[in-house]
């Protein structure tokens, strides 16, 4: 079942985020946590993508047998996040400056070529 989460700082995990776009929503993913976990609270955040849908978990492992084994258990909430659009600098959607948008009708013609 699902846990309850302590306040400890997490790992991180980026899995899959392998173009120049992905490097970039990587680290801006990776920001949002601090870059000194706590690992005596044993949770772990994974950002995944996949398909360019970025899948996000929060888990705490868990040790059995004497630290042989160790098997994950949910601490939620789990979510799934699609990119529409990248801005360079502050949020401003009138004046801003756009480093990347989703075109759907051009972009999603092939169910091979991924942008993250």
């Amino acid at each position: 079942g699902h846990g309850s989460s302590s306040f400890h700082i997490p790992e991180i995990i980026l899995n899959r985020f392998s173009t120049r776009l992905g490097h970039r929503i990587g680290r801006l993913l990776g920001s949002m946590y601090s870059h000194d976990p706590e690992f005596q609270g044993r949770n772990v955040v994974t950002f995944h993508n996949q398909r360019d849908f970025i899948f996000v978990r929060h888990h705490r492992y868990m040790f059995a047998d004497k630290y042989t084994k160790t098997r994950l258990q949910e601490l939620g909430p789990r979510f799934t996040l699609k990119l529409r659009w990248l801005m360079a600098g502050k949020f401003d959607p009138e004046h801003g400056e756009y480093e990347w948008i989703l075109k759907r009708k051009e972009m999603e013609t092939s169910k091979r070529k991924f942008f993250l």
